[in-house]
């Protein structure tokens, strides 16, 4: 595959991740509100019935629920993560690519 092909491929990687990256944003807050909202419903239920909130926030996050809530949190932002590293790999390769072309076009030149 010749150079030109080759950026060519990588745009189209990268515009792929960016289309992703929406999807993979919108789980990852929508995992992140589920999460903060059973928290602090759960909290809310814990005060009621007496406990310290400095106290009842760790039981709330050892409750399996809220712990399973945050483990989904957890793995959507590692998602999200990933995908943001994914776009910023591809726009280097390309950036690097776009460089050897811009050097053999520079040499093939007449001085």
């Amino acid at each position: 595959m010749d150079i030109f092909n080759e950026i060519q491929e990588l745009t189209k990687d990268l515009n792929v991740s960016v289309k992703s990256l929406r999807k993979t944003g919108e789980d990852y807050a929508r995992a992140y509100t589920n999460y903060r909202i059973a928290l602090a419903k759960e909290l809310l239920i814990l005060k009621n019935e007496g406990y310290a909130i400095t106290l009842a926030g760790d039981i709330a996050r050892g409750k399996p629920e809220i712990a399973k809530l945050k483990f989904e949190e957890i793995s959507k932002e590692a998602i999200y993560k990933a995908n943001q590293e994914a776009i910023n790999s591809t726009k280097l390769k390309i950036k690097i690519i776009q460089e050897q072309l811009n050097k053999e076009y520079s040499s093939d030149l007449p001085n």
